[in-house]
């Protein structure tokens, strides 16, 4: 395999990665009610898996980014507002904020209206694997455009920061980095003392091998919705089961309940990064919704990339 069909193979896994983390992580996610609603409104006409708003919002910064050639703030709003459907799963902060700019509200204007910080959730995070595709030859303009990207939808600092540490690790994987590299990396691409404590830990635990328990990485790293609960968390499985199947790192994950499509949608994208499309399971890549669409979506970000 040539260093191209190498490379394009890494992208196409990132996003399939993220999508099948996604998809198949919505049935575990929440309370009995919201599993029996998306028992009822989990598949497509055609039988496929759907996705949530994970791997929406990650469709919407592609086009956006093969759009602009660029992270373009109005753009990238106006994108996710017109592709926002409640049965996608939003949250209700975003939802709210999505249908102010559907009806014409500057992002500017709504993004803080339900938090006085901005949203803390890992809904920016959850996309950071895709922005890490549009910015693979340069980790400054990576994180630069995770902010941008970010304050759109989550300003709080917490959001922003623990998606910038899901950028920065698929950038890592997408540019071959050892998992000692990351390892050593990653404390100090934290400015939180919350995330510094996390990633001590999550450190600590990886180069040691320890396999954590559920009841441990609930307690330690989390499993909820809040971005500071969620990111060193899917950044721990992904490194966990780099040389392991896709599969069963997302086997562990669901079974931890919490946010599952969330981290599954953040670990596959970097585990996906790591190991390429040709690693994941074919049978469940052409399970998803739009696989054709986001295979496309990825050779377009591999010939756009900076």
């Amino acid at each position: 395999m040539n260093n191209s069909s190498y490379m394009l193979n890494k992208y196409c896994g990132c996003f399939q990665g993220l999508a099948i983390g996604d998809a198949y992580g919505a049935p575990f996610e929440g309370g009995l009610l919201e599993r029996l609603l998306w028992k009822m409104i989990g598949k497509t006409k055609e039988g496929k898996k759907r996705y949530t708003d994970d791997t929406q919002m990650s469709i919407d910064i592609a086009n956006s980014f093969i759009k602009n050639a660029d992270i373009d703030q109005e753009d990238l709003a106006f994108t996710f507002a017109k592709s926002y459907h409640f049965s996608r799963g939003y949250g209700p902060s975003t939802a709210y904020l999505l249908k102010k700019i559907k009806n014409g509200a500057r992002w500017q204007d709504v993004n803080r209206v339900r938090f006085k910080e901005g949203s803390f959730g890992n809904g920016a995070a959850m996309r950071a694997p895709i922005l890490a595709m549009c910015f693979s030859k340069d980790k400054d303009a990576l994180e630069k455009a995770v902010v941008k990207s970010s304050e759109i939808t989550h300003t709080h600092p917490m959001a922003i920061e623990g998606a910038k540490l899901v950028a920065f690790v698929t950038y890592a994987a997408l540019n071959d980095w050892s998992s000692e590299a990351i390892l050593d990396a990653l404390v100090s691409w934290c400015d939180s003392d919350e995330y510094k404590s996390k990633l001590e830990f999550c450190v600590q635990s990886l180069k040691t091998k320890d396999r954590l328990s559920p009841k441990i990485l609930r307690n330690r790293l989390g499993n909820g919705i809040a971005a500071s609960e969620s990111s060193v968390t899917a950044i721990y499985f992904a490194i966990l089961y780099r040389e392991q199947s896709h599969s069963s790192m997302l086997t562990y994950i669901y079974s931890l309940g919490g946010d599952t499509d969330t981290i599954g949608a953040m670990a596959g994208g970097i585990w996906g990064a790591f190991n390429g499309s040709d690693a994941l399971d074919k049978s469940r890549i052409k399970s998803i919704e739009d696989s054709e669409n986001i295979i496309e979506l990825s050779k377009q970000l591999y010939l756009m990339a900076r």
